[in-house]
Formats: structure tokens, sequence, C-alpha cells
């Protein structure tokens, strides 16, 4: 492991990719190629972060750390342009990058402690990106890769199914990192639909039927979804009102969705 300005912030959730073997096999699975436009979250000492710019000859990256900046560039001075953002993902506008008709190639080694509420504000900009490829906690994957009746199965599986086509590809040991993590990692692509798998008349409202229902998720949906929706309106559209939303596939909940849409229920009642 090369020698560090200072010792890893756990606060950060910082655990630096070490593994050449790992690290040539993520590279392979990303397949960077000249003139595309990459971003880097949280590129750290720049594991990742060197064998595509050299690929690529130019790269955004977006670091919180700003104390790492410095040496992050100074391993990456000779290899392309490389253009630092020192900001906080969670709020960084990634739409700002584009300055062309390219859409954005996302990568990184995601925080573990911040990686599902990363995951919502990146698929709120899902227009401005081509595909992404993150390291997370293996348990997070499989989240979004989870089916109805798994127990993994919830609001996060939901929402990036309806955006993306979820593939995890492989498992990270835990001794790629320093310092190892306490929990396994695994590596997944993100590939946006380029039509939606269901119809939804109204993105916002899904999102928001969605987060009614699994914020109560051992709930039936009668009770769940009470304030917007009635036991007979849910039964009508073929759905079973006891049911909980675990049960639920994507196309059921924009079935639901979608009956609000119909009826015209205020966007302030979200």
């Amino acid at each position: 492991m090369p020698s560090l300005p200072y010792p890893p912030r756990r606060r950060l959730g910082q655990h630096f990719l070490r593994d050449a073997g790992v690290i040539q096999r993520i590279v392979q699975a990303i397949r960077p190629a000249p003139g595309e436009h990459l971003v880097e979250i949280g590129p750290g000492l720049g594991a990742i972060t060197r064998p595509l710019l050299k690929t690529t000859g130019q790269l955004d990256v977006v670091e919180l750390d700003q104390n790492l900046i410095p040496e992050l560039e100074r391993r990456c001075h000779s290899l392309g342009t490389l253009y630092c953002y020192h900001a906080d993902a969670l709020a960084f506008d990634f739409a700002q990058l584009r300055q062309d008709e390219r859409l954005l190639r996302l990568v990184g080694n995601l925080p573990y402690n911040v990686s599902t509420p990363l995951l919502f504000h990146l698929l709120q900009q899902i227009a401005n990106i081509l595909d992404m490829h993150f390291m997370l906690q293996k348990e997070v994957v499989e989240r979004m890769a989870a089916s109805p009746q798994q127990e993994a199965y919830g609001r996060l599986s939901v929402m990036v199914q309806y955006q993306c086509r979820v593939a995890p590809l492989f498992e990270i040991p835990r001794s790629a990192f320093f310092p190892p993590p306490k929990v396994d990692s695994m590596f997944v692509r993100l590939t946006p639909h380029g039509q939606p798998p269901v119809h939804v008349h109204d993105a916002g409202r899904f999102a928001a039927i969605v987060r009614m229902a699994f914020s109560q998720r051992r709930k039936m949906l009668r009770r769940s979804l009470r304030p917007v929706l009635n036991s007979e309106t849910i039964s009508a559209a073929g759905i079973d009102p006891s049911a909980r939303p675990e049960t639920l596939s994507l196309a059921d909940f924009a079935t639901l969705s979608n009956l609000l849409a119909v009826d015209s229920i205020p966007a302030n009642r979200w």
C-alpha cells in the first residue's frame, strides 16, 4: 500500500482499494475508451483513477476530502487531464459536468455509510448518465437486484429497477481495501433503461407511492396507502389490499401510481 498523507478517516467511510488484481478486473468491467466522459466519485488516492485517466486522457473526479486532492493530482499529473471537484457527492449536480452530447459514465468506490441516499440522488439525474459502475456493500447490491418475495426486496429495489438494469458483477474481498471494511463488498453495473420497463403517468407519484408503501412495510396496503387509496380502489386494480409491499411487482406499483395520476391527486398531498 502506498504511503498515505494521513490515516484513513472513519467518519468519511474511507477504505482505499489496494489489490492490483481487483483494480484490473474493475477497469476491465468498465471498459473505458478514449473520448468517453467518465466521472469518478470518491477517487481517494487514485487506485482506479490512474488506469481510467491513462486510457481516456481526461477524467472528472468528485472528492469530499480536500486533503487528498493534492496527492491525487501528484499521482495523476503525467497521465492526462484531471479535473478535481472538492464537493459532497450527495449534493453535487452531476449534470453541470456535461459540456456536449456525451452522457456521463459514473464509477466509484462509494462510502458505505451514505451509499443508499447517494444512489437515490444519482437516480434523480439519470437523464445525464450512460451507465454506472460502483463498489458497494454486498447487502446494498443484493437489495438493488432483489425480486418480490425476497427478504432484501424493498424501496431501493423498486426505484433502481424502474430506472436501471442491475447487473451484480463480482464480489470483492475485504483484504482488497485498506483498512479492510467490516462488511463484504460487490462490484455492480447499473445501466439506465432506454425505455422504462413499466409505464407510469407521473414519476414523482410513482416514487411517492413506493416510499409510502415501504415506510410501513409490515403493514397491509390498505393501511399504509389509506391516506390516498381505499381498499375498493386497490382491489379493483387487481391487487390484493391485504398484501404487503414486498410482494408487489414493479408493474403493481406502476398500476397503483397510475390510479393516483388519473385521479389527479394534488402534488401537495405528497
